[in-house]
């Protein structure tokens, strides 16, 4: 006896949520590749989407995709996300940088539980093997210091 599909999006079957925004990442269409950053920041502790996200984290044709994928990674509230974004800015040219600064700025600074959320996660990633990574959070917590 065979089994009959399961409904519903299956993250590695051709065709689902996950394999459709990885296949739309790599779009012409600027707003194609924002959404599929906001799908994608969902999975963002999957190494493979991971990779996709970092690259449109640092998209070389539009800054909207670069700000919209930040974003959705940010209000994950957690260290796969602002690891993610901290990677990106460790690397970024100044414009871009600019724009993940905007994005942390416009999800984790918006009230003083943001800013304590916020200071809570760049403590734990200031000692990230990642050299970029840690020195980025550094770097936000020392714009915290009075």
């Amino acid at each position: 006896m065979t089994n009959a599909a399961t409904p519903g999006p299956h993250p590695d079957r051709p065709g689902s949520g996950r394999s459709v925004s990885m296949r739309d990442a790599v779009s012409d269409s600027w707003s194609v590749r924002a959404a599929a950053g906001r799908q994608l920041a969902a999975a963002a502790e999957v190494p493979e989407v991971a990779r996709v996200l970092a690259r449109l984290l640092l998209d070389a044709h539009d800054t909207y995709v670069t700000r919209e994928t930040a974003q959705a990674l940010l209000l994950r509230w957690d260290e796969h996300g602002l690891r993610l974004v901290l990677a990106a800015l460790a690397t970024a040219d100044p414009d871009t940088g600019d724009d993940l600064q905007v994005a942390v700025t416009d999800v984790c600074e918006q009230s003083a539980e943001d800013i304590e959320r916020l200071t809570a996660l760049a403590t734990a990633l200031a000692s990230d093997p990642d050299a970029g990574v840690r020195e980025e959070a550094r770097g936000l917590l020392g714009r915290r210091q009075p």
